[in-house]
C-alpha cells in the first residue's frame, strides 16, 4: 500500500473505524531518507490513534537502525514488511522474497526487537510460492524471537494478486503460534470480514485494497461484527464531506504541486462505482490546480442534488 496508505489517508480510516493503521512501507537504507518522499513517511506526528510504521529491507543492522530512528520519530510499534511482492522491492531481498531465507528472517527479527523498547510486529505471505509455502516455519520463528503480532496475506509471493486468497494456511499459522495472528487477504465486506475470522481463528482482519475509495467499510465491518446487522451505506452528502475532505487534506500535506497529483488516484478509486463512463475521471485528471480539482467535485455533487 505503499503511495497511498499515507498520513492523510490513515487519520481518515481510523476516523471511519479502523483500529490501526500502518504507515507506508519505510525503506531501511538510510541513503534514500534524504527523498522529499522518505522524508513524509517518516514524519509520525499528529497520527490518528497507535502509530505503527512498517520498514522494509534485508540487513538485521540496517532495520535495527530504521527502527531506532522511527522510534525516535515517534513511531510507537515497528512492523517488518515480509509480505511486498513487488519485483523492486524482492530483486534486493527485502519483502516477501526473504520468506526464501528463514535464517535472515531470524536474524532480522531477533536484531530489530532487541534495538527498540517498543513492540514489533511482522507482516508476511504464506511463502515464496505454492510448492515452498513455510508460513508456519515462519511465524515459529517470529514468535520465538519475540514478534508480538503477525499479519499473513493469504497469498504466496509468485501469486501476487491474482486468484482468491486461501485461508487455510492462516488457519494453521493461528494454531501453530500463540501471538496475535490478523488474516489479510480479499476481505472486501463485513460477510467476508466474519467468515475470515470465524474460518481462521485470526484474532483481527486487516483491510488493504478494500478501502481504496470506501474508507468506511471499517465501520460497516466494526458495526456488522457486533450486531449482525448491515450498517447503511453513507448516502451522496456524507460521501460528498470525506471525499471533498480527503482530497483537502491531501493538498495541504504534500503542497499544490504534488497534492493535487496524488488525488486524482484517489478521487478515481472514490468514483468507480459513480463514474461508470469514466467521463468525470478524464475531466478530473487533466485539471492543474487545487482550485480547479475541488470546484470540479463540488460541481459534480451540486448536479446530483
Amino acid at each position: 500500500m505503499a503511495g497511498i496508505t499515507d498520513q492523510p489517508f490513515r487519520r481518515l480510516c481510523c476516523q471511519l473505524g479502523a483500529g490501526l493503521a500502518v504507515s507506508e512501507m519505510v525503506s531501511a537504507n538510510p541513503k534514500v531518507w534524504h527523498t522529499e518522499k522518505s522524508k513524509k513517511r517518516m514524519v509520525h506526528t499528529s497520527e490518528a490513534g497507535i502509530r505503527s510504521v512498517q520498514i522494509a529491507g534485508s540487513d538485521p543492522q540496517e532495520l535495527a537502525f530504521a527502527a531506532q530512528v522511527n522510534v525516535e520519530n515517534g513511531a510507537q510499534i515497528i512492523d517488518i514488511n515480509m509480505g511486498c511482492p513487488a519485483k523492486k522491492v524482492n530483486k534486493k531481498l527485502a519483502g516477501s522474497a526473504l520468506l526464501k531465507e528463514p535464517s535472515l528472517v531470524e536474524a532480522i527479527v531477533k536484531s530489530v526487537v532487541d534495538a527498540v523498547d517498543v513492540p514489533v510486529t511482522l507482516k508476511i505471505r504464506t511463502g515464496w510460492c505454492e510448492s515452498t509455502r513455510n508460513g508456519v516455519e515462519i511465524a515459529k520463528i517470529a514468535q520465538a524471537n519475540g514478534i508480538q503480532s503477525l499479519a499473513v496475506h493469504g497469498r504466496t509471493r509468485c501469486d501476487f494478486y491474482k486468484g482468491e486468497a486461501e485461508y487455510q494456511t492462516i488457519k494453521a499459522i493461528k494454531q501453530a503460534i500463540d501471538i496475535p495472528v490478523v488474516a489479510n487477504g480479499d476481505i472486501t465486506d463485513p460477510e467476508k470480514a466474519k467468515f475470515v475470522l470465524e474460518y481462521t481463528g485470526a484474532d483481527a482482519v486487516m483491510i488493504g485494497r478494500a478501502a481504496q475509495g470506501r474508507p468506511w467499510i471499517f465501520r460497516e465491518i466494526n458495526h456488522y461484527l457486533a450486531n449482525g446487522t448491515y450498517l447503511p451505506a453513507p448516502d451522496m452528502d456524507e460521501v460528498r464531506t470525506i471525499l471533498i475532505e480527503h482530497v483537502k487534506e491531501l493538498h495541504r500535506f504534500y503542497g499544490d504541486f504534488m497534492g493535487l497529483r496524488i488525488a486524482r488516484k484517489h478521487v478515481s478509486w472514490y468514483m468507480q462505482s459513480h463514474d461508470k463512463d469514466k467521463t468525470f475521471r478524464s475531466r478530473f485528471n487533466g485539471l492543474e490546480s487545487t482550485e480547479e480539482q475541488l470546484a470540479l467535485l463540488n460541481q459534480y455533487f451540486d448536479n446530483l442534488t
